[in-house]
């Protein structure tokens, strides 16, 4: 019997790593799109094929999901679960945004993940069946004056998700979303100016269970929606930030 095959379009940082390593354990081949150093060989110990794919950081650009599914099928033949992350984090007062931070935001938040399912999802529907799940970001379930740009484009990136998976539900094929918030990344702790002691503290007495999130904490509940064991779930929108968001 075939092993399944994950791809995850973004293996170098948030909840890549750590989600390959558990799809990994759970019986799965992987394709990871620019992967952290040394993920592919610890991979391969694990007794799994993983293939590399570099210069697709730039998920927002077609081209760069259309050379991880063309990998993909040229080393395994086959497809079962696509992880998308996308996003670029803007803040600031909305009065104070200009137009350049308008595109910046639509092409990253949501451009982004209206190819990477247009590009995925044909070929899922082809093979009968398939999970994509997209990374965004719990802000996009909750205003966020601090971003409001930021918050409303993961709003549509949502939306988008969910009305998706309606139309393709019937087809065998699962589409939901996840959205981090208050997770302790680089990317998270940059934007935030949480590598300062105080301004952590203050951040985290803004999330109920009162610390940072751990990226392998959200890769588990990701995996949950990728390894094939539950088909049932689609549509939805998942926010994993600590109780932040309704």
């Amino acid at each position: 019997m075939n092993r399944r095959v994950a791809l995850i379009a973004n293996a170098d940082t948030h909840v890549g790593p750590d989600l390959a390593r558990i799809l990994a354990r759970r019986g799965h081949d992987l394709v990871l799109g620019d992967p952290v150093d040394g993920l592919a060989d610890e991979l391969r110990t694990l007794g799994v094929r993983a293939k590399t794919v570099a210069g697709t950081d730039d998920i927002a650009h077609p081209a760069a999901m259309k050379r991880l599914v063309t990998a993909t099928m040229s080393e395994f033949g086959r497809l079962d679960a696509v992880c998308i992350r996308t996003g670029q984090i803007v803040t600031g007062a909305f009065l104070d945004a200009g137009q350049d931070d308008l595109a910046l935001v639509v092409r990253e938040n949501v451009e982004a993940v209206f190819h990477c399912l247009q590009i995925v999802l044909p070929r899922l529907i082809e093979q009968g069946g398939g999970q994509v799940l997209v990374i965004t970001s719990a802000s996009g379930a909750k205003p966020t004056p601090i971003a409001p740009l930021y918050s409303a484009t993961r709003a549509a990136a949502n939306m988008l998700v969910k009305n998706v998976a309606l139309e393709v539900a019937d087809k065998g094929v699962t589409v939901n979303a996840a959205g981090t918030n208050f997770l302790d990344y680089p990317g998270f702790i940059e934007a935030s100016g949480a590598s300062d002691a105080a301004v952590r503290k203050r951040i985290e007495n803004a999330v109920p269970v009162k610390r940072l999130g751990r990226p392998e904490e959200a890769a588990h509940f990701c995996a949950s929606l990728l390894d094939g064991q539950n088909m049932f779930q689609t549509g939805q929108f998942f926010s994993l930030s600590g109780g932040w968001s309704d």
